[in-house]
């Protein structure tokens, strides 16, 4: 009797890709079936609107490897990511888009570097080939301000596309805050890591669905996450103006009862109050980002929930 395969499975959350999939597929098979391990491939359908659900009923009637997975509605990139996670079995598990931005020749190389014991392979991305000025700019700007806020540290141009160890997934999976910023999860979580540096490709079909609006989201669920410094922030600016709210006190009774030279100060006045009024607000809506998701926490809602399953076997649709 031989021995048995080592299961790997790979987690690709999709959202409106109908155009991607079955090249996708094609690719993953082809560079997976030269390798000696057995593979699932896990699709998580993020509540598409176009035939994406159907094209992945066909593949999985079609290869018994594949499972879908359909959220009931659009949940996010990120909690997609985490239910595929929740539902993957394989020793090690490997996350990536369905979009050919995350190269399935790839795959041999993380499973290299999974044999040499790391437990975690997390890829970086170099560059993005086409990619305008402004996003790899503002993406540059967020990982500098993140690693500068905060004390876990998230390789610039850290993306999804990683290898986790079985051991992993399973300390992973028991995080289950609302506000899900993986890439920080997966830094803060330990466990033996590595890198490897690529340049991606192209989108192979279609467009991006990380709008200017979701990457906002996307950074301020980052810093919020794993960082305190906004609400001290907030914290210190109120000293230092306190201070400074003295000093100028101080220097206005010095006019008025040691000198003639006092005039009317409305611009002044004018001007402070509006300095003071918006820093005020900055620091409400600072405390409100924070008690909002305190808010979110407590109810205490499952992430997710399923519309269908389309595999061989079924199992618990909410988690």
């Amino acid at each position: 009797m031989g021995l048995i395969k080592q299961l790997i499975s790979i987690v690709v959350p999709v959202f409106n890709e109908q155009d991607n999939i079955d090249n996708f597929y094609q690719e993953v098979v082809k560079h997976m079936e030269q390798l000696a391990y057995s593979f699932e491939l896990i699709f998580i359908d993020d509540g598409s609107n176009d035939a994406t659900p159907l094209i992945l009923e066909r593949l999985a009637n079609m290869d018994k490897r594949v499972r879908a997975l359909i959220m009931a509605r659009n949940f996010g990139h990120q909690v997609a990511l985490t239910c595929g996670l929740d539902y993957a079995k394989g020793d090690a598990v490997i996350t990536m888009d369905g979009d050919m931005q995350h190269p399935p020749e790839m795959l041999p190389l993380l499973l290299e570097k999974w044999e040499e014991g790391f437990q975690v392979v997390q890829t970086v991305r170099i560059t993005t080939e086409g990619v305008s000025w402004f996003k790899s700019f503002t993406s540059g700007m967020f990982y500098k301000l993140m690693n500068a806020m905060s004390n876990v540290r998230v390789a610039e141009g850290g993306s999804d596309f990683r290898l986790l160890d079985r051991k992993v997934v399973d300390s992973f999976c028991r995080f289950r805050e609302r506000a899900r910023f993986i890439r920080g999860m997966i830094s803060a979580i330990g466990y033996r890591q590595t890198q490897i540096e690529f340049v991606a490709p192209k989108r192979f079909a279609g467009q991006s669905k990380f709008s200017l609006r979701r990457m906002l989201h996307f950074g301020l669920d980052g810093i919020t996450s794993y960082s305190k410094t906004p609400l001290r922030f907030a914290f210190y600016v109120g000293i230092a103006m306190g201070f400074a709210s003295i000093i100028l006190t101080l220097h206005v009774l010095y006019i008025r009862l040691f000198t003639s030279e006092a005039v009317p100060g409305w611009t002044t006045i004018t001007a402070s109050i509006l300095l003071l009024g918006g820093l005020q607000l900055s620091g409400i809506g600072i405390i409100g980002e924070y008690i909002g998701r305190i808010f979110e926490e407590v109810k205490q809602r499952p992430l997710y929930w399923l519309r269908a399953e389309l595999s061989q076997q079924k199992e618990k649709s909410d988690k």
